[in-house]
C-alpha cells in the first residue's frame, strides 16, 4: 500500500494571505528607501574619504539586492504546484536566500582587500559626514528590520533582516568610529570600521548560506535527527520496522518525508489506522508534512526479489 498525504490544515489561510501581503508591502517599501540610501551614502563616501561609509553603502547594495531577491522569492514560493512544478516554488525563497549570501560572502573579500590597502596608505576622512549619514542609515535599518518583524522560520525573510540587523550594527561602529577621529586623529580606526563590517557581514551570512545550501542538496532538515525520526516511527503501534527513509526540505518551512514500513500482512482497510497514526506522529513531532509511505509486508519482505509482485497499493 503506497500512501501520499498532505496532513497540515488549510484552516488558517486567510490569516496567512493577510501576513502575506502585509510582509509583501514591507519588502517593496524598504527596497525603494535602502536603493535611496546607497546613492546617498556612496555620494557621502567618496566626498568624506570613509572607506567605512563607502563599505557600509556596499553593504547596503547588497541589502537592496538582497531584499529584492527576498520579495521575488517570497512572491513564487507561495505560488501552488503545477503540472510542471508539482511541489510548486517552496525553493524559491531558498535560493533567493543561497545567491543573497553568496555575494555577501564575495563582497565581504572585496571590501577586507581595500581596508588592507588603506591600513598601507591612511587618508584623511570628514567625520562629521560619517555621523550624520550613519545615523540616517541606523534609524533607516532598524526601521526595515522592525518592520520585517524579526527573523522568523522563513529563511529568506530571515536572510533579509539579517541584513537589516547587521548593517545597523555597522552604522553604530561608524557612529562611535568618526567621534574616535574627531577627539584623537587617528584615521586609521576608519579601514578597521570596514574589516569589521566586512567580518560581521561574513559571519552572518553563513549560517544563511550553509542552511539554504542544505536544502537545495537535499540534506536532512536542520534540527533533525534520522534515529529520532527511526525510531519514533518504529514505535507507532503496528510498525515492525523501516528502512529506505529519506526526510528533506521543500522549502525552508515545508518538509518532506518517504520511506517504506514493515507491517504484518492485512488488508489495507486494517492497515489505514497505522498510516494515520505515523502521519499524525510526524507532523506533531517533526513537522513533517508531505509523506509518502509505502507498506511492505511480512511475507514480502521474505519473498526478496519478488517483492513486487506480492506488494499491496492502492
Amino acid at each position: 500500500m503506497a500512501a501520499h498525504s498532505h496532513s497540515h490544515g488549510h484552516s488558517h489561510s486567510h490569516a496567512h494571505d493577510h501576513t502575506h501581503g502585509a510582509t509583501g508591502k514591507v519588502l517593496l517599501i524598504s527596497l525603494v528607501l535602502t536603493t535611496a540610501f546607497v546613492v546617498f551614502e556612496a555620494i557621502a563616501g567618496f566626498r568624506s574619504g570613509s572607506l567605512a561609509l563607502l563599505s557600509d553603502a556596499a553593504h547596503n547594495f547588497t541589502d537592496a539586492f538582497g531584499l529584492l531577491l527576498a520579495g521575488v522569492g517570497y512572491a513564487f514560493q507561495s505560488r501552488p504546484g503545477d503540472h510542471v512544478k508539482t511541489f510548486g516554488y517552496h525553493r524559491t525563497g531558498v535560493l533567493a536566500a543561497f545567491i543573497n549570501a553568496l555575494t555577501l560572502v564575495v563582497l565581504s573579500v572585496a571590501l577586507l582587500y581595500e581596508s588592507y590597502l588603506r591600513f598601507l596608505h591612511p587618508e584623511p576622512v570628514a567625520d562629521t559626514t560619517m555621523i550624520v549619514v550613519a545615523a540616517i542609515g541606523l534609524a533607516l535599518n532598524l526601521g526595515i528590520a522592525f518592520g520585517l518583524g524579526g527573523h522568523g522560520s522563513d529563511l529568506n525573510i530571515r536572510a533579509a533582516w539579517i541584513h537589516m540587523a547587521g548593517d545597523a550594527a555597522s552604522c553604530v561602529g561608524i557612529i562611535i568610529g568618526a567621534i574616535v577621529i574627531r577627539y584623537t586623529g587617528w584615521v586609521q580606526i576608519d579601514p578597521l570600521l570596514s574589516v569589521l563590517i566586512g567580518l560581521m557581514i561574513i559571519y552572518t551570512a553563513w549560517d544563511i548560506f550553509l542552511d539554504s545550501l542544505n536544502i537545495l542538496l537535499e540534506g536532512l532538515p536542520k534540527g533533525l535527527k534520522l534515529a529520532e525520526v527511526t525510531g519514533s516511527i518504529r514505535a507507532v503501534p503496528g510498525v515492525l520496522d523501516v528502512h529506505d527513509l529519506h526526510i528533506w526540505s521543500l522549502g525552508s518551512e515545508s518538509r518532506a518525508m518517504s520511506c517504506h514500513v514493515l507491517i504484518e500482512d492485512m488488508p489495507p482497510s486494517e492497515s489505514n489506522a497505522i498510516l494515520c497514526s505515523m502521519n499524525e506522529m510526524l507532523d506533531h513531532n517533526f513537522a513533517i508534512g508531505h509523506t509518502t509511505i509505502q507498506f511492505e509486508h511480512m511475507r514480502c519482505a521474505l519473498a526478496d526479489e519478488n517483492c513486487t509482485q506480492t506488494r499491496h497499493t492502492h
